[in-house]
């Protein structure tokens, strides 16, 4: 998509899902406190950046599970809460464990994986695998990964549900795949979430999933909100536009277009780095920006393409 066609794309989007700003918080209530949505079917509140653990709780050579209890120690300090996971992330799952063991378990986790695998026996072994590797009894938020076999496991997580072994029940995407079969079924089953890949420059789900999202009332995990997008940017000067936004980096800017759109409710960038960790969570303190704003980013960040 060239410069011209991706402006066109955006006013398009906009105009056809406008907003008002409720996500903007007036001059007088900004704070060091990290913004929190509420989720529709639960009304618990969680922060707007979490994170992702996707390759970065690898233990590989050069790192240690001391930086990864570190870096998790870290996360919470600064306010985070909602870590996901999935089978399919390596060690991911059993880092989180022993991370977490070491932590004491903190009270403000937001505990979140997935179920990635065929047939209903399977599916529910792995869950249970799970939680060991967690070292839980119980999670917050369990989602169909990539919505393989979903129609066997949405079964399953609504008696798991029932039996309170999992809280809240979701369904993922990623690559901007499977978005009409996604659709079908949040139109026809009660989800609590979904997680789909959204950001500025991948603003596809802006067309049908968001709004219907907002519409039926199912919670937004952001994935992928930067999926290289700072190769258009590296080296470049943040713009004073950008900085009025409360942004001190190109990440927080990212960030900031994403969770502002009022169908989102968080945003899960992955990181082992703890400088790259504290520039992700100051993007959910101070202002959002409103629509026209969001319409500003989308012209700015066109420049780069």
């Amino acid at each position: 998509m060239n410069r011209r066609n991706f402006i066109q794309s955006a006013l398009v989007i906009a105009s056809a899902a406008s907003f008002t700003s409720s996500k903007a918080l007036s001059g007088e209530s900004i704070t060091s406190a990290m913004l929190t949505n509420k989720i529709p079917s639960s009304a618990e509140s969680i922060p707007v950046i979490g994170m992702g653990t996707n390759r970065n709780l690898t233990v590989r050579s050069g790192s240690s599970l001391a930086d990864k209890v570190t870096l998790i120690k870290t996360f919470f300090e600064l306010g985070g809460e909602m870590l996901d996971s999935s089978p399919m992330y390596g060690q991911s799952e059993e880092v989180i464990g022993q991370c977490l063991q070491q932590l004491n378990y903190p009270p403000q986790l937001f505990s979140t994986t997935k179920v990635w695998t065929k047939g209903k026996a399977e599916g529910i072994a792995q869950m249970r695998h799970s939680m060991k590797l967690w070292g839980l009894d119980r999670f917050d938020l369990m989602q169909i990964h990539n919505l393989v076999d979903w129609k066997t496991h949405l079964k399953t997580l609504r008696q798991w549900k029932d039996k309170g072994l999992i809280k809240h029940i979701g369904i993922t995407t990623s690559h901007g795949r499977d978005h009409q079969e996604l659709e079908s079924i949040m139109k026809n089953e009660q989800l609590d979430f979904i997680q789909v890949t959204y950001n500025i420059r991948d603003r596809e789900v802006e067309n049908r999933l968001l709004p219907l999202a907002l519409e039926k009332g199912i919670a937004v995990i952001v994935n992928r909100p930067f999926n290289g997008l700072f190769g258009y940017t590296q080296g470049k000067e943040l713009p004073d536009f950008a900085k009025s936004l409360g942004c001190s980096s190109w990440a927080q800017f990212y960030l900031k277009f994403a969770v502002s759109h009022p169908a989102v409710t968080c945003a899960i960038p992955a990181t082992s780095k703890i400088k790259h960790l504290k520039d992700n969570m100051d993007a959910g303190r101070g202002l959002l920006p409103d629509n026209q704003e969001r319409k500003k980013m989308v012209t700015l960040f066109a420049q780069y393409l």
